[in-house]
């Protein structure tokens, strides 16, 4: 079972991503590759199996050449429409006005984002990364560091530039310096250690910004429902509420 361990990994297909498309759990698929013989495996899950590899038998498998063409072909299998609609345990609402490109792409990001946070060493993975998307629309560096971080991992040309292409290649070129240092060895944590208390006093700043404005927010919610009469935001009251916070702030910002 080495040989489709190896497989498996050349693809980069995850454990997730291969249980979906079998329709088992995780663990039954750990339990599959632990076994030594795929023979052993249920006979529908092998043929699934084979069908997604493009084999008819195992034999097949050290054969197989690992390349760009043959990854593309097995990705249009691994996410097949229709193979996606009869094993996506994924609310379709969550795909509600998407078309097929974009309804893929967010499969494979779910798909991404599970593996890690069905582990609880991974919580903090999928925290940040969210955190990470939070904060897309508000740092325009945060969008080149995704770029240089796809582009770094092989997956993007190095001279695609989708955002402010100058801004971009000066982020990338200055990123790509500081890792060199870093993988360099020369770089050491005495050298650094007023460079990290500055990053520290930066993000303690953002932080408490961050704290006092959604203070302010409940504050301003909070006067808001007082002045309107009620006692919480439900469906019927949401836009008079809204409307009434808009003003308060108004106000607060003629008076400042």
């Amino acid at each position: 079972m080495d040989e489709l361990n190896n497989l498996l990994h050349e693809l980069g297909i995850s454990k997730v991503k291969l249980a979906k498309f079998l329709g088992v759990s995780r663990q039954m698929i750990y339990n599959y590759l632990e076994l030594d013989d795929v023979n052993k495996w249920p006979k529908d899950k092998k043929v699934l199996l084979f069908n997604l590899l493009g084999i008819k038998s195992y034999d097949e498998m050290k054969k197989i050449k690992v390349d760009t063409d043959y990854i593309m072909d097995v990705e249009i299998r691994l996410n097949n429409i229709n193979e996606r609609k009869n094993n996506n345990a994924v609310n379709n609402d969550i795909f509600s006005g998407l078309d097929e490109a974009k309804t893929e792409l967010l499969t494979k990001i779910i798909d991404a984002v599970k593996e890690y946070i069905e582990d609880d060493k991974g919580l903090k993975v999928g925290e940040y990364l969210y955190h990470f998307i939070q904060s897309l629309n508000n740092n325009e560096e945060i969008r080149y560091l995704l770029g240089y971080v796809a582009k770094e991992t092989g997956y993007v040309k190095a001279n695609e530039f989708v955002f402010n292409e100058d801004k971009q290649y000066i982020f990338e070129s200055i990123l790509f310096t500081a890792i060199a240092l870093y993988h360099s060895g020369k770089a050491s944590k005495s050298r650094l250690i007023e460079a990290h208390r500055r990053f520290e006093t930066q993000i303690d700043h953002k932080i408490e910004e961050k704290m006092s404005r959604t203070m302010e927010l409940n504050s301003i919610k909070k006067q808001a429902l007082k002045e309107l009469g009620f006692t919480e935001i439900n469906d019927n009251n949401i836009s008079e509420v809204f409307a009434k916070i808009a003003e308060i702030q108004a106000r607060k910002n003629a008076f400042n």
